[in-house]
């Protein structure tokens, strides 16, 4: 594998770089939409207790709500959390902090899927500017051998340079099934953190 890698030219190493760090994007990614799903105890409480007008009960909690060191707090604990913590005089300083808290979890759950998609993006386009490389290089070759060519030494310098794009569209479609993957899930928690913030303007005492 590594002897027909070689054979593609440079540019099959920073394809192959593309994959490696997409492959470690995604399943970083995985882990944190994970922990910012979790489990939701601590969300079901404090939303109960503010639909119920037990707001300083609420803040009590969020003040104590230290989770175990097996677990941390999921997007919407966190930002339940901040909201109960801050000085909240009216529903519409309310709604400002929740929709800028929303706006912060999702900005932090998005981070590095906009690499994710260039190196989808790039990964072909590299394996193409490889071919057209390696074509040039196959057809200099041509030249050089005047009008004694080769079918042969000509054939494999086109495969050769085809290579780097078959490698290109390797990588990429992975890559490309990742992060719409990712974005889903991003899609999914965006909605679960938008809907606890209604429910909480809506238990919110006037």
């Amino acid at each position: 594998m590594l002897d027909l890698l070689s054979k593609g030219g440079l540019l099959v190493w920073p394809i192959l770089i593309c994959s490696l760090v997409g492959w470690f994007i995604f399943f970083q990614k995985l882990l944190v939409f994970r922990s910012a799903a979790g489990r939701k105890d601590g969300e079901s409480v404090l939303i109960r207790l503010v639909n119920d007008g037990l707001i300083d009960q609420a803040k009590e909690f969020a003040a104590g709500h230290t989770p175990p060191r097996t677990r941390r707090l999921t997007a919407a604990e966190r930002l339940l959390v901040e909201i109960l913590g801050s000085e909240i005089k009216d529903r519409d300083t309310l709604e400002i902090l929740l929709s800028h808290g929303v706006e912060r979890e999702v900005r932090h759950l998005s981070g590095n899927l906009g690499t994710l998609a260039v190196l989808g993006n790039i990964s072909p386009l590299l394996g193409l500017l490889g071919t057209v490389v390696g074509m040039i290089k196959a057809f200099m070759v041509v030249e050089n051998m005047g009008g004694r060519v080769n079918a042969s030494l000509l054939a494999g310098g086109i495969w050769e340079a085809m290579l780097t794009t078959a490698c290109g569209l390797i990588v990429a479609i992975p890559l490309m099934i990742f992060h719409n993957y990712l974005l889903g899930k991003l899609h999914l928690l965006q909605s679960d953190l938008e809907e606890v913030a209604i429910r909480v303007i809506k238990g919110w005492p006037e």
